[in-house]
């Protein structure tokens, strides 16, 4: 009995404290939604306070989706979603390619390319701005949604050492066997190889979609014209430190734009910690 007792007070215990840490940690969550119920009158009056002291909902998200300087949140929303999908897409495709190139193909000097994309991954993404605005510049793509997509079109260091990781785990006689059975390099790849690693791929998806969404450095230093803004770069203009400062459409805005981060992960949760793991097959 005993033993009984300790071990259900340890599970209590355990219970309680990872239930008092979750709500630390979803606490910005809440206080951000619930932020954007709040009036700006009575919003900061106990900044703490998840309670409205006064409700004001459909004026905040009103005023949001209306936008800043005569753009609706409609359109930074759109730019948004047409940037992010392209990126991923161009990224994770790029990075298999490139994935399969490295592990498959025999060419010369195939580990001296593979080590200096690796070493990539220890360049701040700051300091290639630089290179790539001059590069943009005289390609006249600056204030584009090209020049938004481009950077991460190319593939990613990180996502191509996931893959290439995976692809050595997959025994090269599936490959021999496609050969047989009359498949080229590019059957074999998208009909013996991808289905193997499709976790890694749907988890490259997620983070490549979470960089690109919530990105503001670089539409900051590319873009200029409003209409052409994304989401991280718009919600900053509903702050005016010369005028009115709109923040409950800022939180309620901020809400919205979380929404489509948070279905997203939802839907692909299952993937991310099993395309992380996995090695491929043994054998």
């Amino acid at each position: 009995m005993g033993m009984k007792n300790k071990k259900r007070l340890h599970s209590v215990t355990f219970h309680v404290g990872a239930g008092i840490l979750g709500f630390f940690m979803i606490y910005p969550l809440l206080w951000l939604l619930m932020s954007s119920f709040k009036s700006n009158e009575t919003m900061f009056h106990d900044a703490y306070s998840l309670i409205p002291e006064a409700w004001d909902i459909v004026t905040n998200y009103k005023s949001g989706f209306e936008g800043v300087g005569g753009v609706s949140f409609l359109t930074f929303l759109t730019n948004t979603v047409f940037v992010t999908i392209i990126g991923m897409a161009g990224c994770v495709f790029i990075s298999l390619i490139s994935a399969y190139a490295f592990t498959r193909l025999k060419f010369k000097g195939s580990g001296f390319w593979f080590g200096c994309v690796m070493m990539t991954m220890m360049i701040p993404p700051q300091v290639m701005v630089v290179p790539q605005y001059i590069i943009l510049k005289r390609l006249n793509l600056i204030d584009t949604r090209t020049a938004l997509i481009l950077p991460w079109f190319f593939g990613g260091a990180f996502f191509i050492f996931l893959m290439v990781q995976n692809f050595r785990g997959i025994p090269r006689e599936l490959d021999e066997a496609a050969e047989i059975d009359g498949c080229g390099r590019i059957g074999t790849l998208f009909r013996v190889l991808v289905p193997v690693v499709k976790p890694t791929i749907v988890t490259a998806s997620i983070f490549a979609f979470y960089w690109i969404w919530q990105d503001f450095f670089q539409p900051l230093i590319f873009m200029s014209t409003t209409d052409k803004f994304t989401i991280s770069l718009a919600l900053n203009m509903y702050l005016d430190p010369n005028s009115y400062n709109n923040y409950g459409g800022l939180f309620a805005m901020s809400v919205t734009s979380l929404l489509p981060v948070i279905i997203f992960f939802i839907v692909f949760q299952r993937y991310l910690v099993e395309g992380i793991a996995m090695d491929g097959i043994k054998g």
